[in-house]
């Protein structure tokens, strides 16, 4: 595995489905998505990027910080699990986390709301490493990717429902039901859903 992280120049969203659950639906068949959650961290004009944030990799935060020669003796991190972000640059580690910074923020940050944001660099891993980092996070692989108009033409198709991001379930350690949790945020029972279901 690569060094996962790199610097990116700090952004702000503007826009359309950002801060959003995308919960495909039971008949997209990608094996990149299916049954997954993806959190919407950026959506403009230009594309949208998500984090998905119920499949995880073998990989824990106590490797990344092995590999990156991070000393993290002062919390435990061997449990912490690494998210299979997406498709896109699995080499590449982002955290999503709350914004709970008032004072400092990180070097490579990407507001995705009032209290959530997207970090790229490894200055925020440095201060996790030390008991200085936000209060709620999680780390990623790789992330997924749609080019100009690509996700609305997905929505549209039937391919996923929106729901409003719930930062309670973004961060719940329950892994394996936040697919049909995050869809009963409005209500909606994916069992039921056919692949002539409409969407939300």
């Amino acid at each position: 595995m690569t060094r996962p992280f790199a610097d990116t120049s700090p952004a702000r969203l503007e826009g359309y489905l950002g801060n959003q659950f995308l919960i495909s639906m039971p008949q997209l068949k990608d094996d990149s998505f299916f049954k997954t959650v993806t959190l919407v961290c950026q959506h403009d004009r230009n594309g949208a990027l998500g984090i998905v944030v119920n499949r995880l990799t073998d990989y824990s935060l106590g490797d990344i910080f092995k590999q990156l020669e991070i000393n993290s003796s002062q919390i435990e991190t061997d449990d912490i699990p690494v998210f299979e972000g997406g498709p896109v640059h699995q080499e590449f580690g982002l955290i999503v986390h709350t914004q709970d910074c008032q004072s400092k923020c990180w070097q490579s940050t990407l507001q995705i709301s009032d209290s959530l944001a997207l970090t790229s660099s490894k200055d925020i891993l440095e201060d996790i490493a030390k008991g200085q980092g936000p209060e709620k996070y999680l780390m990623s692989l790789g992330y997924a990717g749609w080019g100009p108009s690509q996700l609305e033409a997905e929505v549209l198709s039937n391919a996923w429902i929106t729901v409003p991001t719930e930062e309670a379930l973004l961060f719940d350690d329950n892994i394996q039901d936040k697919w049909h949790r995050a869809a009963n945020l409005i209500g909606v029972d994916l069992n039921l859903l056919t692949a002539q279901a409409g969407h939300a």
